[in-house]
């Protein structure tokens, strides 16, 4: 398999669950190495234009009010698989169909507040870092 990277947002309602140290242990144990990391609060403009895709679903507002509730804390993670990776430790993005054990099973409260999201691909995972993150802010390794 190889080594990706993907995007991972630690969303408003887990970090105010003083949660992230439990998340990352999860994708550290894993075999997932954080890369790049930053605490953010967005802006309406920023959720807007992270979140563009989804603008014309009847969601899209709801979405945006809730990622700027509070700040998130945005990681990019590293690994063999890492894209298929994090999605398994996710779950479903609604954390009732989420698995046992995944983060959204632990700590999310609903389909809404859902505590994390990730990249669904190699191409959105390109962008998705790309916007939060200039090539000089993701560690290359020696």
């Amino acid at each position: 398999m190889a080594i990706e990277r993907t995007l991972s947002i630690i969303k408003p309602d887990a970090v105010a669950k003083n949660v992230i140290g439990k998340i990352y242990s999860r994708f550290e144990s894993n075999g997932l190495k954080i890369v790049a990391a930053k605490l953010a609060w967005l802006s309406p403009q920023e959720a807007g234009a992270f979140y563009a895709v989804h603008k014309e679903r009847p969601f899209f507002n709801d979405l945006v009010s809730f990622m700027i509730s509070g700040p998130v804390m945005i990681q990019v993670l590293e690994g063999e698989g890492a894209i298929a990776k994090n999605r398994e430790l996710m779950g479903a993005t609604d954390p009732k169909k989420a698995e046992p054990g995944t983060i959204r099973a632990d700590f999310a409260e609903s389909i809404d507040a859902n505590a994390v999201h990730g990249s669904d691909g190699e191409d959105t995972a390109k962008v998705e870092i790309a916007f939060f993150f200039p090539a000089m802010s993701v560690y290359a390794g020696r």
